[in-house]
């Protein structure tokens, strides 16, 4: 069965920086046949796409709103994904969630929630102004 566990999430103050780590497990093919995105969750908020990183080409997406700040990369050693994020502002607040389709080699609107069946249990981002 496909799991994944995010880490790394904690109390920063703006402008500061966080590295979540998303370690999967369970997958039936290589590790980086499976595309891997990151959601985020404030309260009273609809689950929002942050990034992601694709199986094919291994390419990268990410939101508007994080894009220069945030940077997705993949350590197929590890079967882990990384997301580095700098330049921390008090909006980027929220549980994070990693995510992935769970089927190889798939294309899919990476942003959107309902293309991915597997989710992680999260891991709370809190930026202090």
């Amino acid at each position: 069965e496909v799991q994944l566990v995010e880490s790394g999430g904690g109390l920063v103050q703006t402008g500061g920086s966080l590295r979540l780590s998303c370690a999967a497990s369970g997958f039936t093919f290589a590790f980086d046949d499976y595309a891997i995105g990151w959601f985020r969750q404030a309260p009273g908020k609809e689950r929002e796409g942050v990034s992601c990183i694709s199986s094919s080409d291994a390419s990268t997406y990410y939101a508007d709103s994080v894009k220069g700040r945030f940077t997705i990369s993949r350590d197929k050693a590890k079967n882990t994904v990384y997301l580095q994020m700098n330049s921390l502002k008090p909006e980027d607040t929220a549980a994070y969630y990693c995510a992935t389709p769970g089927v190889p080699e798939t294309r899919v609107v990476w942003y959107d929630p309902r293309e991915y069946e597997y989710w992680g249990q999260g891991t709370q981002v809190t930026v202090s102004s």
